[in-house]
């Protein structure tokens, strides 16, 4: 059985984060949240790319008064992310928010956490409890380590303040810089609570290191059933976070509306230019989102056996190449009219689509 379908269901605005087995794609604005302009040119760009939910930062009053019209305007729902002023929340909720990112632990006195609930529970929007490995408390570190175990122990420190008030629309995430420490931490949560979880590497870096510490730690959770929703942390423009989160996702059969273009690697039998013709192929279909997977391969002889499960795709050869659906010989053309042709060729599958729809 999988664990994120035994979840507990919790609404962000219209999505369904826990007790399915979708998972939402997650990501943040890098702008200043009270320039509203470019706060919301961010969300859109992040929409357009396919991101669900767009967090942003509340730093100060300013950023909380921008709330309200930014949620107004925006495409996806919105969540408050906020450290230490539990004022903020209250003003967020009221904003429209559809969920706040707040550890109860942190906003002090008993009565701040008692407002930030009894305003949660009148608006029906969730927390996210967000531990960082970078950031435990000093006696939770003291008593076990930088360690997995602290993480969780410190989660279950701020579930604890939240039940106690008899609040349980919670999401929690439990975001390590180490995959393999973020990894046994969210596998002991599962163990302890049934809420949905948020995943993350935090601190995963630049584009390539942090695709491949974020694919391996979250790809290895989601396969064995952990996970509602997801966010790529890069040291990038958020977007790229997006198209990184898409593509983990549609390996592992939980994203399906995208384009995949798969080729063959490198070698001495190739007699055209692959990797410049991959490059063509991906910008020409970056922004249709339906699905359908394309085969680009250097070898006429081996190239459509090997790619058999794509949906089309073409082979090139010295003078000339094939065009294939699912590894049969469509038609033989000229290498001039091969890119052409399977453009062609993709925009008929997406005509074809959209009449389904």
């Amino acid at each position: 059985m999988v664990n994120r379908v035994d979840t507990r269901k919790v609404m962000v605005g219209n999505l369904q984060i826990g007790g399915n087995n979708e998972v939402i794609i997650q990501s943040m604005t890098t702008s200043k949240t009270h320039d509203i302009g470019e706060t919301l040119k961010q969300i859109n760009s992040l929409y357009k790319e396919g991101c669900q939910i767009v967090r942003v930062a509340v730093l100060g009053i300013d950023d909380a008064n921008a709330l309200q019209e930014i949620v107004k305007n925006s495409p996806v729902p919105i969540v408050a992310d906020i450290h230490f002023n539990y004022k903020f929340a209250l003003i967020a909720a009221d904003a429209g928010c559809a969920k706040i990112r707040i550890n109860p632990g942190n906003i002090g006195i008993e009565e701040n956490t008692i407002a930030v609930v009894e305003k949660c529970k009148e608006k029906n929007i969730p927390i996210r409890i967000g531990v960082n490995s970078g950031s435990l408390p000093k006696k939770m570190v003291e008593k076990y380590g930088w360690t997995a175990k602290a993480m969780v122990e410190s989660l279950r420190e701020h579930i604890e303040i939240l039940e106690k008030y008899d609040f349980k629309n919670i999401i929690y995430s439990l975001k390590a810089t180490d995959p393999l420490m973020a990894i046994e931490a969210y596998e002991l949560a599962s163990e302890n609570w049934n809420y949905p979880a948020h995943l993350g590497i935090t601190e995963a870096g630049s584009l390539l290191n942090g695709a491949i510490k974020s694919s391996f730690g979250l790809g290895y959770l989601l396969q064995k059933g952990i996970g509602s929703t997801i966010r790529i942390s890069l040291s990038e423009d958020p977007v790229e976070e997006i198209k990184v989160a898409k593509r983990l996702l549609n390996s592992l059969g939980l994203f399906h509306n995208m384009v995949e273009v798969i080729a063959c690697p490198t070698c001495g039998r190739l007699e055209f230019s692959l990797r410049e013709v991959v490059k063509e192929v991906e910008d020409f279909v970056e922004e249709l989102q339906f699905p359908l997977k394309v085969a680009i391969l250097g070898c006429v002889v081996n190239g459509p056996g090997e790619a058999s499960q794509a949906d089309i795709g073409i082979a090139g050869g010295n003078k000339g190449g094939i065009i294939f659906k699912k590894g049969k010989i469509f038609k033989t053309v000229s290498q001039d009219k091969l890119v052409p042709e399977l453009k062609d060729l993709i925009m008929e599958y997406y005509e074809e689509w959209k009449k389904m729809q």
